[in-house]
């Protein structure tokens, strides 16, 4: 997986960030969802090398990225502040980024908090956190159950999850409309490597307990302000998010000016990257190489 691209590890303000890069053109940040790493990008990454210089991340707390603790430590602000500094180390002062699940609520902070930075967004599968929480009823809360697992306090959820963590990912990677099969061996090793660790359990754990509480402060305090670059949204057609919410609807009414919102579904569930790797590949082709 990745050939051609290198790895590379760089601090930030509050974590140790590991990723890879490769490619050449414009800068193309790339941030991966729960429970997997910067793996997800592996059918993706190879074949938008060809036209942008690729990074793609792990976040803090998740894949081969340092694990830190304190209050604050997983606030997508922070997650957000240390890809702002990533891609300033890597000589980025401007770039685009293509973000899934917890990875695009990052990047959903991150361009709030860097909008100079950020030319171009596209948002897979997700709607904005404040909004899922506020629209939770018993359908979407037995679909999306674990964002009130995870949250709670430790060491309860962590415990259950370190009991059988295989077991756990493989059910976690199974919901949401996506067959199994569309992990290839090597993908799934990784992310079975990975969530072995209970470093990485309680981390993903905090990720959630963020959401939960400093995410909303922050989301509250900055409920008038607008995405100000073009924005993507993309979702699963068979996925859960789909069945819940009109998806570009959310984030026209209060998150982007409609004029620079575009949509795009995908014939699949909430993993598009693995499910439908050439309608991404094709979407964030047209989309970011806009000028």
């Amino acid at each position: 997986m990745f050939e051609g691209f290198e790895r590379r590890t760089i601090e930030t303000t509050g974590a140790t960030i590991n990723l890879r890069i490769g490619g050449s053109g414009p800068a193309l940040l790339l941030l991966h969802g729960f429970p997997q790493t910067h793996v997800m990008w592996h059918a993706t990454a190879p074949r938008l090398a060809e036209r942008f210089t690729v990074v793609a991340a792990d976040l803090r707390g998740y894949g081969d990225s340092s694990k830190p603790e304190g209050e604050g430590a997983y606030a997508k602000r922070a997650m957000a502040l240390d890809m702002a500094e990533v891609m300033a180390a890597l000589g980025f002062e401007r770039f685009r980024v293509g973000a899934h699940d917890r990875g695009a609520r990052v990047a959903h902070r991150l361009a709030l908090d860097h909008a100079e930075r950020v030319e171009r967004l596209a948002l897979l599968d997700i709607v904005p956190t404040r909004t899922l929480f506020e629209a939770t009823r018993m359908d979407l809360a037995m679909g999306y159950y674990h964002w009130f697992f995870l949250a709670q306090p430790a060491p309860f959820p962590e415990t259950l999850i370190n009991a059988a963590p295989i077991g756990y990912l493989r059910t976690t990677l199974g919901r949401w409309g996506c067959a199994r099969e569309v992990f290839p061996e090597p993908v799934r090793a990784e992310y079975e490597r990975c969530i072995q660790d209970p470093s990485t359990v309680h981390a993903m754990c905090e990720d959630y307990r963020a959401a939960a509480t400093i995410d909303l402060v922050h989301d509250r305090a900055d409920e008038d302000r607008r995405i100000q670059c073009p924005l993507l949204v993309m979702w699963g057609e068979q996925g859960f998010m789909h069945r819940m919410f009109d998806v570009p609807a959310t984030w026209h009414a209060k998150h982007a000016r409609p004029e620079q919102v575009e949509a795009r579904p995908a014939p699949c569930g909430h993993y598009l990257a693995e499910e439908a790797p050439d309608v991404v590949v094709d979407a964030f082709e047209t989309f970011f190489g806009a000028p």
